[in-house]
Formats: C-alpha cells, sequence, structure tokens
C-alpha cells in the first residue's frame, strides 16, 4: 500500500523567517535550522555594517550563545557563516546571559552582537537575536530590512573572509556591573547575616552569574544544564517555581535571625528577572520596578525619565510622580524601550512587565543581574526585604493594586485573525460591571474600567499565544476579569 499521501513532517515547509518582539524564534530542526541560520546570520551582519559601520569604523561582530539544546553547535556556525562573508568574528568560549554579549558590543566597539537563544521559549525552540553596536535589541526598522534582504534571496559574498577569535564575556561584563552598585555593602550585609541570597538560574545562561559578582556566599537552584528545562520553560513564572518557594521558607523558618531572605529568579538568557521574599511570595516585575525607581531616585540620587510599556503596572507612573520623573510609554518589546532610551538625553530605567528592566546608566538593554544588585543594595542600605519596601510605596502613594497574566495557547493564526477583527469591528464597552472609559491601541487592546482597572488582550510576538493583562485593586477582582476575558476568546 502506497504512502505517497501521507505528508511527513519534512514535507511541511516552515514558516518564513520573521522577527518578533525580540529576536527570531523557531522550533529546532523544523523551523530553526542550521540551513536558515547559516543565510539569515551574513545578512543580520550586513545590515548591522550598513547602520552602524560609520560609527563602530570596524567589521567586528560578537557571537553568543546560551545553554539550550545545540546552542554552541548554532553559534559555530553563525561565527563561521559571518567570517566567511567578510567579517571579523569575536566567538564566545562559553555560555552567558544576552546582555553580556550586548556589553561586549558595545564595549568592543563592534557592529553589534548576534545571539543564539530562545530567552524563555519551551526548550523545543531555538532563535537569533540580534545586538546593535549600542548594545541593545535593534529596531523594528533593522529587523524589517533582515527579512527584506531574506525575500529577495540577498546573500552577502565576498573574496576574502574575515578573522574567527574567541573571548570568555565574563569578566568584562562582571566588572562593568560590580562599578554600578555597592558592592562592599551588599557582601557585608549577607556576611553579616542581615541579607541571605537565594537564585533560581533555572538551567539557564546566568548560572554562575550572581556569585561571579559577589564574594559573600549564596545559594542557586537550578544552575546545571537541563535544555528540557524540566519538561517547563525558562520563563520566570509561579508554576516553574515550587523548589524555590520551599527552599526560601524553609532556610526563613530556621534562620529567623536572617534580617531579609530574598530569592531571584533569571529567564534563560538572564535579561529578565523575577523575586520573591522570605516567605517565598512571588514578585513581578511589577512589584520590582516601582521598588527600583525609588532605590535610584531617593538613596542613589539619580534623575531622567521613566519609561514603562503598556502593561505595565500603575503604580509605576505613581512612583515617577512622588520624584517628579517625566514618563514615557511604549509597545511591549525591549527594543521600543531601547529606542527610546537612544532618542533621550535622561533615563533613569526602563521596565516591562514581563521582567526585563534596563537603566540609563548602562547600555540600553534589559538585564537581569544588574537589577538584581541594585535590588541587593536597596535591601542592604534598607534594611527592609522587597514586600516591606513594596509596601511603602504604596502607602506613599494611596495606590494598591494586584495584577496577573494568562496565556492562552492559539490553534491556528486563523483563530488570531478572527480575535482580532472582533476588538477591531466590536470592543468591548464593558468589562463584567464596569464601564469602558478608554481604548488604547498602541499594542494589542488595552480597556480602561470606571474603577482604575484595566485589562489588556495581545498576541505575542514571539509564539502563538494570545496573552490576557489585568491589574486590579483585588486579587478576587483581577481573577474574575481574566476569567471573563478567558471565557470571551474560547468562545
Amino acid at each position: 500500500m502506497s504512502n505517497d499521501s501521507v505528508a511527513s513532517p519534512t514535507q511541511i515547509p516552515p514558516s518564513p523567517i520573521k522577527f518578533g518582539t525580540d529576536g527570531w524564534r523557531g522550533i529546532i530542526a523544523q523551523e530553526f535550522t542550521f540551513e536558515r541560520l547559516i543565510q539569515v546570520a551574513p545578512i543580520a551582519a550586513r545590515v548591522l555594517e550598513e547602520n552602524y559601520g560609520q560609527s563602530s569604523n570596524t567589521r567586528l561582530i560578537i557571537v553568543g550563545y546560551d545553554r539550550r539544546f545545540l546552542s554552541e553547535e548554532f553559534a559555530q556556525a553563525t561565527a563561521e557563516a559571518v567570517q566567511q562573508a567578510g567579517y571579523d568574528v569575536l566567538l564566545s568560549n562559553t555560555f552567558a546571559p544576552t546582555p553580556a554579549f550586548s556589553w561586549a558590543a558595545h564595549h568592543r566597539q563592534a557592529l553589534g552582537a548576534l545571539v543564539i537563544t530562545a530567552s524563555h521559549n519551551p526548550g523545543i525552540y531555538s532563535g537569533l537575536k540580534v545586538k546593535g553596536a549600542f548594545g541593545g535589541s535593534v529596531s523594528p526598522t533593522i529587523t524589517q530590512t533582515i527579512q527584506d534582504y531574506l525575500a529577495t534571496g540577498f546573500s552577502p559574498t565576498t573574496s576574502t573572509a574575515g578573522t574567527l577569535e574567541t573571548f570568555d564575556p565574563w569578566p568584562e561584563y562582571c566588572e562593568v556591573l560590580q562599578s554600578k552598585v555597592d558592592i562592599d555593602l551588599i557582601n557585608q550585609a549577607i556576611t553579616q547575616n542581615q541579607l541571605a541570597v537565594f537564585v533560581d538560574a533555572m538551567h539557564g545562561a546566568t548560572a554562575s552569574g550572581l556569585q561571579r559578582l559577589l564574594t559573600a556566599p549564596i545559594q542557586e537552584l537550578n544552575s546545571d544544564r537541563d535544555p528540557l528545562f524540566e519538561g517547563g520553560a525558562p520563563e520566570p513564572l509561579p508554576k516553574y517555581l515550587g523548589t524555590l518557594i520551599q527552599s526560601i521558607q524553609a532556610y526563613s523558618q530556621q534562620h529567623p535571625q536572617v534580617g531579609a531572605v530574598v530569592g531571584f529568579i533569571f529567564d534563560g538568557d538572564g535579561d529578565r528577572i523575577a523575586a520573591m521574599d522570605g516567605q517565598g511570595k512571588f514578585l513581578s516585575s511589577q512589584i520590582l520596578i516601582p521598588i527600583l525607581i525609588e532605590h535610584l531616585a531617593a538613596r542613589r540620587q539619580f534623575q531622567g525619565e521613566v519609561i514603562k510599556t503598556i502593561s505595565g503596572s500603575e503604580l509605576i507612573p505613581r512612583v515617577a510622580a512622588l520624584y517628579q520623573l517625566p514618563l514615557h510609554e511604549t509597545p511591549i518589546g525591549y527594543k521600543y524601550i531601547a529606542d527610546h532610551m537612544l532618542a533621550t538625553d535622561s533615563v533613569l530605567l526602563g521596565g516591562e512587565e514581563s521582567g526585563g528592566i534596563g537603566y540609563g546608566n548602562h547600555i540600553p538593554e534589559r538585564d537581569g543581574l544588574l537589577s538584581a544588585l541594585y535590588l541587593l543594595e536597596a535591601a542592604a542600605q534598607t534594611g527592609k526585604d522587597f514586600t516591606n519596601l513594596y509596601q511603602q510605596l504604596q502607602t506613599q502613594t494611596g495606590y494598591t493594586g494586584f495584577y496577573d497574566r494568562i496565556d492562552l495557547p492559539l490553534a491556528s493564526e486563523a483563530d488570531k485573525h478572527k480575535l482580532i477583527d472582533q476588538l477591531q469591528s466590536s470592543p468591548f464597552t464593558k468589562v463584567l460591571d464596569q464601564e469602558v472609559t478608554d481604548v488604547l491601541a498602541i499594542d494589542g487592546f488595552k480597556f480602561l474600567l470606571a474603577d482604575q482597572s484595566w485589562l489588556l488582550i495581545r498576541f505575542s510576538g514571539t509564539e502563538p499565544v494570545l496573552r490576557l493583562y489585568c491589574e486590579s485593586h483585588q486579587p478576587e477582582q483581577v481573577a474574575q476579569i481574566l476569567a471573563w476575558a478567558k471565557a470571551w476568546a474560547l468562545s
């Protein structure tokens, strides 16, 4: 019996290479292949040269990678393809956080960096992030140019290959991060039992990172390499953090003399952060960003604009106003924050709901380890844990908000377009019993409600997922609004 009519997975053509909110990602061996990578990498190098060649005055490209399946091999193939296209390549000799490669691009005055990573996606994914000479995510215009070149079948050619050398990105990266904080104060607080620090590296690229930065001992979990990420994903979400919660709670009970017990969680490539307090309570960047604004403005006396994405907490503008700091709002995706940082003279920080936070006194790149250092500095200087610092800000601003997000897998692109059509043609006028007072559509559809709650409905730029975001004054109200939105989407 013939099986000619039965389609095999290899007969299904992969979707075109498309850059989302931060890079191109795809399922390994289906969409993300060696063949496609060595096609796109030289084009990305060419576009980096077109945009940054005059300012950097070099043909150097940094190539780095995370700890996923075949990351070293993908990085080697990328480096060789870029070298053959005539560029000089500095290839990392080890895994490191994506921000380390962004810093290397800036510090070494390269054209930019190409980083093999799929960030927080499940283990079946890999990806490519493109970083500019300035040390941050390139703009949508640049990634669109890469896609346009790909669509024409363009391939950079040269008769003279570049050079290829290796380097260790960790030392120069750690040195610059240590210079941003009072590292001695943090170490002292830990050694004197004022602070106990836990880290969940989620089997990702930050493993060993915080300990490299500190001389005082910390406790790191999940620092081994596991490309399957225990069957989940390296994303700082409570559902993946049971071991960390148990470890922190047990330690707090056994060591009541320690002033504050804190935990950090980093995503797979280390550009995002979440935290925990001594009770094992999860603290998203919706909580951490206000704490960081207050720390940098009040104790470090820094000034500058605060940049938030449309999904950021309403406490962020209120804390900014408390310190008379200007505010700017962007679509979701750190590249939009980076773009605004580059166009603005003075920025305090820019942060997004998913955990990416960057600082105006560094490169315009989100950085989980730098955020952890600033948070540790705040705890060391105040003697308070993060929950206490957050509650203090709620009291000062008179605003108490609770936030949550749920992700719904989409069966097809048709489902996505159907939902978009409904939102465009018949936007909500009421959510549960609350009137919709305004709708913001700079990224998805954000419905502002009469009681100052909000609901954001948005489609992921990196995977087939519908994201539902909500902030309200009570956790029960958040759950009810999200359940209502979920029921609408599934109907």
